[in-house]
């Protein structure tokens, strides 16, 4: 209860003091590239329930059909994009989910089908009992996903076997020691990775 206070609370201060920055993002998105202000795509709520995220776009309109994983320094990301992505602004989209109750500012960061059907059972159960957040312990520690995914001739393959179960343990982690203090702490050190960025 104290937890969704907390994000209907902040997600709506947040978006009522971003709105001039948000409108001069959309400004910049639209004139670097044709295509829309924000990037929707499908994802994996709460109970398993899909719903469409909001991000900043900062990729060509025609990007997914390259393949749904960033890696390296991937040309279908437009100018604008490379510096939202860096400084994760691209995220801030996200609190209208929050505000709507599809996400929460602290949870597992919300997977494609396609990589929750990849999930143990169990694992998918447990880390689907809780909204989907903004930020988590995973998102603060393989802030450079992409570059490590570069790294591999199958990017795809080697988000399966390499990264997915490292996020699926810092998910069940969370799952198993939520708590408001935690929530604020995983709040503090994710701006401190940003600022420092």
């Amino acid at each position: 209860m104290i937890k969704r206070l907390l994000d209907v609370l902040a997600s709506f201060f947040g978006l009522l003091i971003l709105a001039p920055f948000f409108a001069l993002i959309a400004i910049w998105i639209k004139l670097d590239s044709a295509g829309p202000v924000f990037f929707r795509q499908n994802r994996v709520g709460r109970f398993g329930v899909p719903f469409k995220i909001h991000k900043f776009r900062t990729m060509r309109l025609d990007a997914e059909k390259s393949g749904r994983l960033t890696v390296g320094a991937d040309s279908r990301i437009t100018r604008s994009g490379h510096f939202l992505r860096k400084t994760k602004i691209d995220e801030l989209p996200q609190l209208i989910d929050v505000l709507m109750g599809r996400m929460s500012l602290v949870g597992p960061r919300p997977e494609v089908q396609e990589f929750i059907d990849c999930y143990p059972i169990d694992v998918r159960e447990k880390v689907l009992s809780v909204r989907p957040g903004i930020t988590d312990k995973a998102s603060i520690e393989m802030v450079d996903e992409n570059e490590i995914l570069a790294k591999y001739n199958d990017s795809r393959q080697a988000y399966i076997d390499i990264i997915l179960p490292i996020k699926q343990s810092y998910y069940l982690e969370y799952v198993d020691s939520k708590s408001l203090c935690l929530d604020l702490k995983l709040i503090f050190l994710t701006l401190k990775k940003i600022i420092t960025r």
